[in-house]
């Protein structure tokens, strides 16, 4: 560790966040990182790098909001390896996919997509699964893409998600500038995992907003994946122009929920401009989750 800036804690292995130090010795997973309101970084092999997340991916900064601190900045000493000497990947602890005969109702599929970062998609998420839980569903949870980190998982598991899988689990630190392919094969095999698991309902949140490419890609696989959409917005514009996108690819959004649900003005200026449900953290835990799955467990 060189110095530290604006990522000065980095999580251990049980998710708690170590406060780092100059000098500290620090395991990274290379990466990617897209975050409108932090950092852009890419992986670029050299003697420095930066610390891009609090869950390690490692790379190289070459953007941040005007808000965000200078990146912690690493000195690279050299590849973690195996026991022959070979670098290690995260790829080596991918979980393999699951069989083709572990399904879910496409019907008890529900996928959280934003406008954009901080729009309140995990939030959201988690009160669908809280939702779920409350009405004695087993809930199964996926953070579908991003860079790595526990706060979701965690966050999904304190709603009472019964199971929980990622990217990382997948073999990818970050998602940002994996193939598109790779990634919805990934956001299958999530879903397919879980029900595998278990899970009886499941909830798959695609990360960053509708105009990032990979997102939009994945958001146009939807149809194929899940029964129905939430669409995570801050304000009534972004979900009036969240829904034409989405119907742009084919994606019928049953609701819109997020931080927009916050203001009771701007939800009613959702509602009137969309002509959907908005439905607030309260709402999804109260029954609102429920809604949008259909037919009982087990059904085709």
């Amino acid at each position: 560790m060189i110095s530290t800036g604006g990522r000065d804690r980095l999580e251990d292995a049980h998710g708690r966040r170590v406060h780092l130090y100059p000098g500290d010795l620090v395991v990274g997973a290379c990466g990617n990182r897209y975050a409108t309101d932090a950092y852009e970084g890419y992986y670029q092999p050299g003697p420095r790098t930066h610390l891009l997340t609090t869950g390690g991916v490692i790379g190289t900064a070459v953007s941040s909001h005007t808000k965000a601190e200078a990146p912690t900045e690493i000195a690279v000493i050299g590849a973690l390896a195996g026991e022959h000497g070979q670098p290690l990947s995260l790829e080596d602890f991918a979980r393999p996919a699951p069989s083709s005969g572990s399904r879910v109702p496409i019907s008890r599929v529900v996928a959280v997509v934003g406008s954009s970062m901080n729009s309140g998609k995990t939030t959201t998420a988690a009160a669908i699964v809280a939702g779920w839980t409350k009405a004695g569903l087993a809930a199964g949870a996926a953070k579908v893409t991003g860079s790595g980190s526990g706060k979701d998982r965690w966050t999904y598991l304190d709603a009472g998600a019964r199971y929980v899988v990622d990217f990382l689990d997948f073999g990818m630190p970050s998602t940002f500038g994996y193939p598109a392919d790779r990634l919805e094969l990934a956001m299958t095999a999530m879903r397919d995992a879980l029900a595998h698991d278990g899970a009886d309902a499941i909830v798959l949140e695609i990360a960053d907003g509708l105009l990032h490419t990979e997102t939009r890609r994945l958001a146009a696989a939807l149809p194929d994946v899940c029964g129905s959409t939430v669409l995570a917005v801050a304000d009534a514009l972004s979900a009036s122009t969240g829904v034409a996108l989405l119907a742009e690819l084919g994606v019928r959004v049953a609701a819109v929920s997020g931080l927009v649900t916050a203001s009771p003005l701007a939800t009613r200026e959702t509602m009137a401009t969309t002509g959907l449900p908005v439905l607030s953290m309260d709402r999804l835990t109260g029954g609102g989750a429920v809604d949008l799955i259909a037919g009982p467990v087990g059904a085709t």
